[in-house]
């Protein structure tokens, strides 16, 4: 019988004639608490070879051993566990429970409940809900979705504006966004408790409406009542901090917080430093706009010795100051003057923005149901029940049926009796919804069972032929706000080597118009914009040309003449060109290609 490879950490460490008793041999001793229990073994019976990972980074699981088709765990461990005479760690220790990482899982045959489990199954599953992770099981009934929005919805409740700390008041991030009235959801899976979403929530009980409005839902957008948003529905403050200290340099320099004199090279005027106390600081509560400045700083110069206007040695201090970015504006909310880890003096000021919604924020369900604000519709234009109510939120029906978001209808029936009932909603995945109970509870208060009522047109007056499904959803505002991405630019700052405009908006970039983008110039036939984006508006430079060698010439403004630097004389003409190609041009001769520009005459 050929040996097997036996790797351990992915290392070869030698043979073994027995690889399925070696693995059983391991398992065993693993079980028995005489390896730890973090150890992995796998056993490729094509390639003959056998993995043993002790490594960290490993996502581990727990399972229920099966031995002879009958679970380790049994009724009697159960109640041990409840009255606290057995902990996990004891199950642990005795082999009924162990973590099987990925590729164990490949040689195990796990049941997903005690009905189906036969002699050849090796594990069981302690709930199926756990074969998803923390973030995948904080979805409501999502077996009843489609995987890719499951996906979705995962990466976008890491998104969700809620309370992220409860000492977010003591606390000096970056960027911050509280909201101001989060709720709990109605529909909520077992894990959301253990996990302590429950404690710090991140959205809010919507009454959602599945319906057209006149469009302004289409593609995924979403319709808002102005009387929600003004009671508070989606409200949230966004906080900024802007920090610096003063720096020691060699020679003895060092910064300085204070209002910088007139004198100051870079003075930006005295309107700039209106804010500021004598310390150089920005005031508590005071409005600050974007380009204000919060913390007055003044550097000594970058070289320590500059010639003055009487040609005398001075030191000019230059402008250092740290202003609100642009296009943003709120309140000082608070301000810390602390010592950084180098004993310098460190200020940290955190201005503070309320952000109520506004068309283009983005909302999205525990569905991967993403959309964004198409319009704000004042509460007498929005459509309403029998009994007068208005939904906060209304969604497009073409959201759904393509994607196969069950779970949002089915979120939205059980809610809406939930709500009735004022009863939590068990949305755990793989547990069935209890339907019946649901049909009932609606029956009970009068609504259809269906989840469907009639509603009326907010703007005429009459009845909406088609019912619609409306209840209550839970929606959750994500960080993408419009007001932190609206972005324009006339003119503005470019780059130093290429002479292109930024990028990007905290740069105040230009908007990139792209290869796609040109294509469409071209198939249009419109040169002359397709010149004016890429040329005009970019990084346009009139050059030297010599006519006879086709180099770029040299214009020397002391002798006030333009020559050919290689055959010296001056039949030279002025072409147009983006400066990007003299770069490229510059970068050949730099590396001894000699790139000749044939010049013509234009037609």
């Amino acid at each position: 019988m050929k040996e097997s490879s036996v790797y351990v950490n992915g290392k070869l460490v030698g043979f073994h004639p027995d690889p399925e008793k070696l693995i059983k041999s391991i398992r065993a001793k693993r079980r028995q608490g005489k390896i730890p229990p973090d150890v992995s073994v796998s056993y490729y019976p094509d390639t003959e070879e056998v993995y043993i990972n002790l490594d960290a980074g490993r996502a581990m699981r727990p399972l229920i051993v099966v031995e002879n088709g009958k679970p380790k765990l049994t009724d009697e461990h159960i109640q041990q566990l409840k009255e606290g005479l057995l902990t996990w760690h004891d199950l642990l220790r005795k082999g009924i429970i162990e973590y099987l990482d990925a590729e164990e899982e490949e040689n195990a045959y796990i049941a997903i409940s005690t009905d189906e489990l036969t002699e050849e199954h090796t594990h069981l599953e302690i709930h199926p809900a756990l074969i998803l992770g923390a973030v995948a099981s904080l979805a409501p009934f999502p077996n009843h979705n489609s995987s890719p929005r499951v996906t979705m919805a995962s990466a976008m409740l890491k998104q969700a504006l809620g309370v992220y700390q409860a000492n977010f008041n003591f606390r000096m991030d970056t960027q911050m966004h509280i909201m101001y009235y989060p709720q709990i959801p109605i529909a909520q899976t077992k894990q959301t408790k253990f996990i302590g979403l429950n404690d710090r929530p991140a959205g809010q009980n919507m009454i959602v409406a599945i319906m057209p409005y006149q469009g302004y839902n289409m593609e995924d957008a979403i319709v808002l009542n102005k009387a929600a948003i003004e009671r508070g529905l989606g409200r949230t403050i966004f906080m900024r901090t802007y920090s610096d200290e003063e720096r020691k340099y060699p020679g003895g320099q060092k910064d300085r917080f204070e209002i910088p004199r007139p004198e100051i090279f870079g003075y930006r005027g005295e309107d700039a430093y209106k804010h500021l106390g004598e310390d150089g600081i920005v005031y508590p509560e005071r409005e600050v706009k974007g380009g204000e400045v919060i913390i007055g700083k003044t550097s000594p110069p970058r070289f320590i010795e500059e010639v003055g206007e009487l040609s005398l040695l001075e030191e000019k201090r230059r402008e250092n100051s740290v202003t609100v970015r642009r296009g943003e504006n709120g309140i000082v909310d608070a301000v810390m003057i602390s010592e950084a880890s180098g004993g310098n003096k460190l200020v940290k000021v955190r201005v503070r923005s309320v952000k109520i919604p506004e068309i283009g924020d983005k909302f999205a369900s525990r569905h991967g149901q993403k959309g964004v604000v198409g319009i704000i519709v004042p509460q007498h234009d929005m459509p309403f029940t029998a009994d007068g109510i208005t939904p906060d939120l209304i969604m497009n029906p073409h959201a759904v049926p393509s994607r196969m978001t069950v779970g949002h209808i089915l979120e939205l029936l059980g809610a809406k009796a939930g709500a009735m009932a004022y009863k939590l909603i068990n949305a755990t995945a793989f547990e069935k919804p209890n339907i019946d109970w649901i049909r009932k509870v609606l029956k009970a208060y009068g609504f259809r069972p269906d989840g469907k009522e009639v509603m009326y047109n907010g703007i005429t007056g009459e009845r909406i032929d088609a019912e619609i499904f409306i209840g209550p959803v839970y929606y959750q505002k994500l960080k993408h706000l419009v007001s932190l991405k609206m972005h324009a630019r006339a003119r503005g700052p470019v780059q130093i080597l290429t002479r292109q405009p930024t990028e990007g908006r905290a740069r105040e970039g230009g908007l990139r118009f792209g290869e796609m983008e040109r294509d469409t110039l071209i198939g249009h036939g419109a040169a002359l914009l397709l010149q004016e984006r890429l040329l005009k508006e970019s990084d346009e430079i009139k050059i030297p040309v010599c006519v006879n060698c086709g180099v770029v010439a040299i214009n020397d403004r002391v002798r006030k003449k333009t020559y050919c630097p290689l055959c010296g004389g001056s039949n030279v003409t002025m072409i147009s060109t983006s400066y990007a190609f003299k770069l490229l041009l510059s970068e050949m001769m730099a590396m001894g290609i000699y790139p000749k520009l044939v010049l013509r005459d234009k037609a």
